[in-house]
C-alpha cells in the first residue's frame, strides 16, 4: 500500500462503554473519523471527556465496545493483543504526557529500545542521532532523573519518531511543561513531523495549538465534532 497517497485511519461508529459502580458508563458515542496521510489533527475537550480513550483505541491498546477501526487498513479492533501490537510496532510513534521514560535506561538506551524491538542493527547509531535532533546529544548517558520536565519530553520525542513512523499519536504532550517549555516542544513536534512526512493526531486541552493543525476536533459528551 502506497501510505504517502492513502488514507491511513477509518474509525466507524465507534463506541466505547466501561462499566462503574452505577452501571454502565459510555465514554465515546458512534466516533467517526478519517485521516489521510501526512495530515496534522487536533483533538481538544475537556479533561474527561474521552481523548486519552479514542487514541487508545486507534492504536489498538483497547477495543472499542462496538464499531470498527482500521489503520492502514488493517483492524485495530481484533482481539489478539499480539496482532495489535505488531501493528503499532510497524506504523505509531507515541508522545506521552508523563513522558513513559524507563528509569534504569539512559536516554541513549531509552530512544534506542523501540528499534531494537523491530531488530534495527543500526539502533545505536540510529538513537544517537535523533537525540542530536532534539538537542540532546549531550545527554546521551544520562537517565531520567538527572534530566528536567522538557528533556525528558525531548528524548521521548527521538524515541518517537526514531523509526520513522507513518503516524504519531501525542497525548498532551505539554501538559506537564512550563509554557515557555511546552512551546518549545509543540515547534520540535510540528518541524521534525513536517520532515518525515507523517501524520500526527495532537490531543490537548489547548485550542491555540488548533491552529497550526490541518483540521480539529472537539469532542465532548462522548461525541466528535469537527470545528
Amino acid at each position: 500500500m502506497d501510505i504517502q497517497n492513502s488514507q491511513i485511519i477509518n474509525c466507524k461508529h465507534v463506541s466505547k462503554t466501561v462499566t462503574s459502580t452505577e452501571g454502565p458508563l459510555s465514554i465515546l458515542e458512534n466516533i467517526n473519523l478519517e485521516v489521510n496521510a501526512a495530515e496534522t489533527i487536533a483533538i481538544i475537550g475537556q479533561s474527561g471527556s474521552g481523548k486519552t480513550t479514542l487514541l487508545s483505541l486507534i492504536a489498538g491498546l483497547d477495543i472499542p465496545t462496538s464499531g470498527s477501526i482500521n489503520l492502514f487498513r488493517h483492524s485495530m479492533a481484533v482481539p489478539d493483543e499480539d496482532e495489535r501490537a505488531g501493528l503499532r510496532n510497524k506504523y505509531i510513534g507515541f508522545v506521552f504526557q508523563a513522558f513513559h521514560l524507563i528509569p534504569g535506561f539512559t536516554a541513549l538506551e531509552n530512544v534506542m529500545l523501540p528499534l531494537e524491538i523491530n531488530d534495527d542493527p543500526d539502533a545505536e547509531a540510529i538513537a544517537g542521532q535523533m537525540l542530536e535532533r532534539v538537542g540532546m546529544a549531550h545527554r546521551l548517558e544520562h537517565y531520567p532523573a538527572t534530566l528536567s520536565g522538557g528533556e525528558q519530553q525531548r528524548v521521548a520525542i527521538a524515541r518517537a519518531f526514531a523509526t520513522t513512523p507513518p503516524l504519531l499519536l501525542a497525548d498532551e504532550p505539554t501538559g506537564n511543561l512550563d509554557t515557555e517549555t511546552g512551546q518549545k516542544i509543540i515547534d520540535l513536534l510540528f518541524r521534525l513531523n513536517l520532515e518525515q512526512g507523517t501524520t500526527m493526531i495532537l490531543v490537548t486541552h489547548d485550542e491555540s495549538l488548533t491552529q497550526r493543525c490541518d483540521r480539529c476536533f472537539r469532542l465532548a459528551r462522548g461525541m466528535l465534532e469537527q470545528i
